[in-house]
């Protein structure tokens, strides 16, 4: 197999496919999870102890969040999302710069679809990919979309 064969079926395994079905219309769930005073809310939804939140959003192609959060001042995690693709209320891409308390930082590519159902629900659709290494990879499958999901969720309920 040639060197661009591997490096293909590298970037390929090192993503993230998650989805789930939201109480909202496309609409809805596009706007709670881009608008920066929404994200606030569901970003702390489910946390006795919220901690600090910070988003500000340029909605726009080109246009960047920033989203920064933490138990305290001391412990803070830090992501950048360029909009590379906006089709309200349908799809997003963005290229994510994160980086943790600790200095690690990371670049990935996050495409978000947002599919009506019926006229009360909309299926998420989120793939992710460039993950450095298996273990991050995981740990956004299992912890971090699982998390971010059911906070925009359990936001959508309360607002229902």
């Amino acid at each position: 197999m040639s060197d661009t064969g591997n490096t293909t079926q590298t970037e390929e395994s090192l993503e993230v496919r998650m989805e789930r079905v939201l109480p909202a219309t496309p609409e809805e769930a596009f706007d709670a999870y881009t608008d920066a005073e929404q994200q606030k809310i569901w970003f702390s939804i489910l946390d006795e102890n919220p901690g600090i939140v910070e988003i500000e959003t340029d909605l726009r192609v080109g246009g960047i969040q920033t989203a920064v959060w933490g138990p305290d001042q001391d412990t803070l995690f830090r992501e950048v999302q360029t909009f590379l693709e906006i089709d309200r209320p349908h799809r997003l891409l963005t290229e994510s710069v994160g980086s943790t308390p600790d200095g690690m930082e990371m670049t990935t590519h996050i495409e978000v679809r947002f599919e009506a159902i019926d006229d009360e629900r909309t299926r998420m659709l989120v793939r992710q990919w460039g993950f450095p290494t298996p273990e991050i990879r995981d740990f956004f499958e299992s912890m971090a979309w699982v998390g971010a999901l059911d906070r925009i969720e359990a936001y959508l309920r309360s607002k229902g």
